[in-house]
């Protein structure tokens, strides 16, 4: 390795007309790395690693994806390849991707950058921030439509979030996702923030719904709303709706179950309880600030909202809900029933759309896979299929049925041919011509034999 002084003295003299030998000997070194330095090849003052790249078997695939996906983060592209093997640090990894210049130029991204970002003390133990993500394309054997909807919750003092998959954006499913997520974050902080969610306030006026003032007071938090266009006021969550969008929806592959995506989900947001933090001079992390906040313990059950769902009855009797099936009465396959339940609840109901109740079950693990069936609708599905069968002959199939009658006059008609009966009939009498051939001998015997050599 040459130094920054040799490195000058080896370009002037090489200016001055000498050769690489004669510099190499005047510098003590050897030509191949006075020519490496010469050439540009080399740094002054860095060394070059006698070890092989470890980011190098990996250049290839991350060319790859962020050729697939400019914006791609690093940290999600840095969780793919220790998946595939890659031992170096995450810092490492990084300037790798720059030394090689893998990430494509985007210009409208580099242009908006700048923007001053107001700072919000937050104590401990204070604020759950809350926001609904929708996450577009939902792999279709959800059943879930276009888009799928995310619950976020961070703690403002600590930055642990977590978050909770939901079929609708509805009060009854914010209210299970509030519950969910905030036993998650391991308690209930002393207030809540929200934006101007519908469910929450009535938009306009920011003023509370009577339906969340119950679950507010029945959480025991006091309840605080965004002023309109101000999304600074919850960065924590939006910062968490950004990891969660990028690091996790992004690249979730179609065939993944709900209950497989909300596992990757859980799993994300307890790995990045490790993310570094610096607190009065003193190096901590995220999981730990989070463990000294002072939360409240989460009442034993979810605020009781009642859940309305719409499905549609299969065939055999059975209606979908939440990874399980649930029996019905025969003779409403391919309607349109509501699956109801009270949150907290073991049991839920199924109505028609006229509002009978047709089923009461009691709930399967979310995801089990069960189908829960009542021995009243099993008989009376088992008698309704075995009444539909008759002791009348089977219909056969390879019975010789030519066109009838009226079939062929019809096709006569289309082809345009004469009505009637000989019309619509093809016969074909053979002594007619019989009788033209007899003719046409009996002229031939008449004519002289140079003719009938001609006619021959």
């Amino acid at each position: 390795m040459l130094s920054l002084e040799e490195d000058v003295e080896a370009h002037a003299l090489r200016q001055q007309g000498w050769s690489i030998s004669a510099i190499a000997r005047h510098l003590g070194r050897d030509r191949k790395t006075v020519r490496a330095y010469l050439n540009g090849e080399r740094v002054p003052g860095r060394r070059v690693s006698s070890r092989p790249d470890p980011f190098e078997p990996f250049a290839e695939y991350c060319r790859l994806r962020l050729a697939d996906d400019p914006h791609l983060w690093a940290t999600t592209l840095f969780d793919e390849v220790v998946e595939l093997g890659y031992r170096g640090g995450y810092s490492t990894f990084t300037r790798s991707l720059r030394t090689h210049q893998l990430r494509p130029h985007c210009e409208p991204c580099a242009a908006a950058r700048g923007r001053d970002v107001a700072i919000i003390a937050h104590p401990p133990g204070e604020e759950t921030q809350f926001d609904w993500l929708e996450l577009p394309d939902a792999p279709a054997a959800w059943g879930w439509g276009q888009h799928a909807h995310l619950l976020v919750g961070a703690l403002s003092a600590s930055g642990r979030w977590r978050g909770v998959l939901a079929e609708s954006e509805d009060f009854a499913h914010l209210i299970e996702a509030l519950d969910a997520v905030v036993r998650r974050l391991g308690g209930v902080s002393r207030r809540w923030r929200f934006d101007r969610m519908a469910t929450v306030c009535y938009p306009a006026s920011g003023k509370l719904t009577a339906a969340f003032a119950g679950a507010a007071k029945y959480y025991g938090v006091g309840v605080d709303i965004c002023p309109s266009r101000h999304g600074n006021r919850k960065g924590v969550v939006e910062k968490a709706n950004h990891s969660a969008a990028q690091r996790w929806w992004r690249t979730l592959s179609d065939q993944v179950t709900i209950e497989a995506a909300q596992a990757g989900l859980d799993a994300l947001s307890i790995r990045l309880d490790g993310r570094a933090r610096r607190r009065d001079g003193q190096r901590t992390t995220v999981g730990a600030l989070a463990e000294a906040e002072p939360l409240r313990p989460v009442p034993t059950l979810p605020y009781p909202a009642e859940m309305v769902v719409r499905r549609t009855v299969s065939p055999q009797g059975l209606v979908a809900f939440r990874g399980n099936r649930y029996s019905v009465p025969p003779g409403l396959g391919a309607t349109v029933v509501t699956v109801g339940h009270r949150l907290g609840a073991d049991t839920l109901q199924i109505t028609t759309s006229g509002g009978a109740v047709v089923a009461k079950h009691h709930r399967a693990p979310d995801g089990a896979g069960r189908v829960v069936r009542d021995d009243g609708h099993v008989i009376a599905l088992e008698r309704a299929v075995l009444t539909a069968f008759s002791d009348a002959p089977a219909c056969k199939h390879k019975t010789r049925r030519p066109p009838s009658q009226a079939a062929l006059e019809e096709a006569a008609r289309l082809r345009g041919l004469p009505a009637g009966d000989a019309a619509t009939r093809v016969v074909i009498d053979l002594s007619t011509y019989a009788a033209a051939a007899a003719q046409l001998q009996h002229r031939l015997h008449q004519q002289p034999a140079s003719t009938q050599e001609e006619a021959e």
